[in-house]
């Protein structure tokens, strides 16, 4: 008797010694029974008549690059759609009160909703799996990284506004198949700007949003179109680049107060000009490109360099046309001979001696005092006196000489003093185009900030 109670107690003791089997987690078998006959290939509804209806929403994080050579944008945004899959329903209570599961999204079928303006896919995080809860919604949370192509207006830059737009569209399925809706309404996503990073270049305006259906090969397909309406924050390229351009034109103003006949003006201003060139080529790869329209900021940098240009040359021919007298002025260039030839035809004296007597009587006949003898009859009478000593003669011949020379001098004075208002004049009339050019860029910059602030 005790043999058979050691021999019970001894098989009590090896069944409590193997492990049990271990059951299937409720996770594992609801997992299973949903994936058992499911067919990721199928619109997952009972009826195939009806209609899937995919609900979109879209926060936009930051906006990475604009590109205006190949008008394209690089945005980051959290994408999320929404649906039912009737394929994938359960009773919580039969799987331990278990409301939503994870899925792999290669496990399950997912809609073909793309967005039209995709050039590229930048870098984003994998994320494999999908969220499904017991009444068959599915949840598609992912974060994109999208390069979008975009009609850019740099024509205002830095004061530009850029909107690209995204389109959402069902590349095979029409509406009839798939419809797609708001998450949200349109005023909330428009307003949505907590998630956007607000301390880059760019400031997020707002994002409105529209549905709307196309029609394309005799069918209706629905799509929902986000504008991102962006502006550029203008203070950095205001601060390097407009103020000093600027800076520079305004010392080239100062030097119209450096005088005509300085050389140190021509050294200035050639100074400035390549002080100027150097900061347009070390800031080239600030401004943007563009092969339809040259950005506002350009023309102005343009502008600016042909104002230095023309400054330049115009006192070069200011420092030419006072010195227009001298030889080797007249012998350096066909337009001084021209210019020297135009200017001084009404003051040319021949280098005959008759001529130069003549010329000399006509302005002695203009003065308030009459002269009776003429410097003609006074070299004649040189020639005729042959009885007066040698030092008498010689004492003639310099008093016409300086007689001569006072006019000659008179003369060129007089030439010299016309050249010098001229040249006055035209340095006058320039500094004033110079101001005049220079107060309407630098207003119309301005008005375009103050667009800018007030928009």
């Amino acid at each position: 008797m005790s043999l058979i109670w050691l021999t019970l107690l001894f098989s009590a003791h090896l069944v409590d010694c193997v492990p049990e089997k271990p059951k299937r987690s409720s996770l594992n078998q609801l997992t299973r029974t949903l994936l058992r006959n499911y067919d990721s290939g199928v619109r997952p509804v009972h009826n195939w008549t009806s209609t899937t209806t995919i609900y979109i929403d879209l926060i936009l994080q930051s906006v990475l690059e604009v590109d205006g050579k190949t008008q394209s944008i690089t945005t980051s945004i959290w994408y999320r759609q929404i649906w039912r899959d009737e394929f994938l329903v359960w009773d919580p209570e039969e799987f331990d009160d278990i409301n939503e599961i994870s899925l792999s999204s290669d496990a399950i079928w997912v809609p073909d909703v793309i967005v039209s303006e995709f050039v590229e896919e930048g870098k984003s995080p994998p994320i494999p799996y999908v969220y499904v809860n017991s009444s068959g919604s599915v949840k598609n949370y992912r974060p994109i990284q999208a390069v979008l192509a975009c009609s850019l207006e740099m024509y205002a830059f830095p004061f530009d506004k850029q909107n690209c737009s995204l389109t959402f569209r069902s590349w095979l399925h029409s509406v009839k198949e798939i419809d797609l809706a708001l998450w949200r309404s349109a005023d909330a996503i428009a307003s949505d700007k907590r998630e956007f990073m607000n301390d880059g270049e760019w400031e997020l305006l707002s994002i409105p949003s529209q549905y709307r259906q196309i029609r394309q090969d005799d069918a209706d397909y629905s799509q929902i179109q986000f504008n991102l309406l962006i502006r550029r924050r203008p203070l950095l390229y205001v601060v390097g680049l407009l103020i000093p351009s600027i800076f520079l034109m305004l010392v080239d103003v100062v030097s119209f107060y450096l005088p005509l006949d300085s050389g140190t003006r021509i050294a200035f201003k050639i100074s400035i000009l390549l002080g100027y060139t150097v900061f347009r080529v070390n800031l080239t790869d600030e401004l943007p490109s563009s092969a339809v329209k040259t950005p506002l900021i350009g023309v102005f940098f343009v502008v600016c360099m042909a104002m230095l240009m023309l400054s330049l040359i115009k006192s070069i021919l200011v420092v030419k046309l006072l010195h227009h007298s001298e030889k080797e002025v007249k012998q350096m260039s066909l337009s001084a001979c021209l210019l020297d030839k135009y200017g001084s035809a009404g003051h040319s004296y021949t280098e005959s001696v008759f001529t130069s007597i003549k010329t000399l009587d006509h302005i002695n006949q203009s003065e308030e005092f009459d002269v009776d003898y003429s410097l003609e009859e006074d070299l004649l009478s040189l020639n005729e006196i042959q009885d007066v000593p040698r030092g008498l003669e010689w004492l003639l011949q310099e008093l016409v000489s300086l007689r001569l020379g006072f006019a000659q001098e008179d003369s060129e004075s007089l030439a010299q003093s016309e050249w010098l208002s001229l040249c006055l004049r035209l340095d006058c009339l320039l500094f004033r185009f110079y101001l005049f050019v220079l107060a309407l860029y630098t207003s119309t910059l301005l008005l375009l900030w103050a667009n800018w602030s007030f928009t």
